[in-house]
This record gives structure tokens, C-alpha cells and sequence, in this order.
């Protein structure tokens, strides 16, 4: 499936203003000032989604925060991370440090409610924009290759989907973690997702 100019422009600027109310969230819950950037966006398949993010982020096991969708639109939605940047990320959130990329129990919840914060930033964007209702689980955090992150790794048919794939930075002064916010459609709901960006500009 390919997207119109208007459509890429349209999806990138919901996401950029979810992830913008995401970052004025973090800044209220430290005392570093947290800027969050989508540079781009792109739409790619299961495939090309596995080799862009081993080629950024490495074939290490990546710390990832998932949150099912449902509603008007139906999907997955992630932030994933290196390992090694999500360590350092809640390092300066807690202000704890730890001697291995490993997260205990308390950096995993603060993992996940970073997670949780900037995917529903994300995913509320979209839903009040283009006024349609969606639904959420409760985020679960977990470390795994890239291969097994993927909601339609099985590739059955009715688990077929598109990917968008954002590459976003965390400033924090002169610290930069990178990751990547990965929202995943059924391929009806990408549709539906598509017509309510038209009806919304026309």
C-alpha cells in the first residue's frame, strides 16, 4: 500500500502533536527538561520493518512497552528502545544508576509508564483529531528480538497489517537516547484509518 503526500503528512503531524503532549507530561514528572522528536515516518512491511530497526537499533534484544488497541481502529502500538538507551533513559528518570543494561523491577515500571505515557499521547492524537473512539489495554513491558516484537510474526492472513514506523529522539540536555514508536493497523483498520484522514481534509 502506498500513501499519498497529503496522508504521510497527515499521519506524521498526529503523531508529532501526541508526542509532543507526551513530552510536556515528562517534564512535569522530572526536573530535566525531556524534548521527544518524529523526524519521520515511513510505512513498511513486516520485513522491512525487521531490517530498518536492526539496522538503527542493533540484533540485541530490544526493551520494548506494547499497548493493544481497539475500537474504531484495531493494532498494536510500541516504544522500543536498545536495551542500553532504556537503562540510561530511566537512569535519569530515577536518578538511580545501574551497573548492567539489565532493569530491575522499578526501572521496568518506570519503563512502562514512560511507555504508557508517550503511546497514549500517540494514540489519543489520533483518536481526538479524527474523533474516533479507542480502546486500550494495559501496557506490557518486554525484551526480545526484533522478530518476536511483531504482532503478525505467524503471518497468517487476518493478522496481516501495515506498519508506521517513527524514528523519535529523546533529548535530555545533552544526553540523547534514541527509539522508535511502531504503530501497527489491521489492514481494515488502516483503511478506516486512511478515510477518516480524508474525510477530516476534505
Amino acid at each position: 500500500m502506498k500513501l499519498t503526500a497529503n496522508q504521510l503528512d497527515a499521519l506524521t503531524e498526529l503523531i508529532n502533536i501526541g508526542v509532543g503532549q507526551a513530552a510536556a507530561m515528562l517534564n512535569e514528572m522530572i526536573e530535566f527538561r525531556i524534548q521527544l522528536q518524529v523526524p519521520w515516518l515511513k510505512l513498511l512491511s513486516s520485513s522491512d520493518l525487521q531490517q530498518q530497526l536492526q539496522e538503527r537499533l542493533g540484533k540485541d534484544p530490544l526493551s520494548s512497552v506494547q499497548l493493544e488497541f481497539s475500537g474504531s481502529f484495531r493494532g498494536n502500538a510500541q516504544l522500543v528502545f536498545p536495551t542500553d538507551s532504556a537503562a540510561t533513559l530511566v537512569e535519569v528518570l530515577t536518578g538511580e544508576e545501574s551497573p548492567s543494561p539489565s532493569l530491575d523491577e522499578l526501572k521496568i515500571v518506570t519503563l512502562t509508564e514512560v511507555g504508557n505515557i508517550v503511546i497514549n499521547g500517540v494514540m489519543g492524537s489520533i483518536s481526538n483529531i479524527l474523533t474516533q473512539p479507542i480502546h486500550y489495554d494495559v501496557p506490557n513491558y518486554i525484551e526480545e528480538d526484533i522478530e518476536h516484537l511483531l504482532p503478525c510474526e505467524n503471518n497468517k492472513s487476518d493478522e496481516k497489517g501495515e506498519f508506521l514506523l517513527a524514528q523519535s529522539r529523546f533529548d535530555i540536555q545533552e544526553l540523547k537516547v534514541e527509539g522508535d514508536i511502531i504503530l501497527f493497523f489491521h489492514r481494515e483498520s488502516f483503511n478506516a484509518l486512511l478515510a477518516a484522514i480524508n474525510n477530516v481534509e476534505s
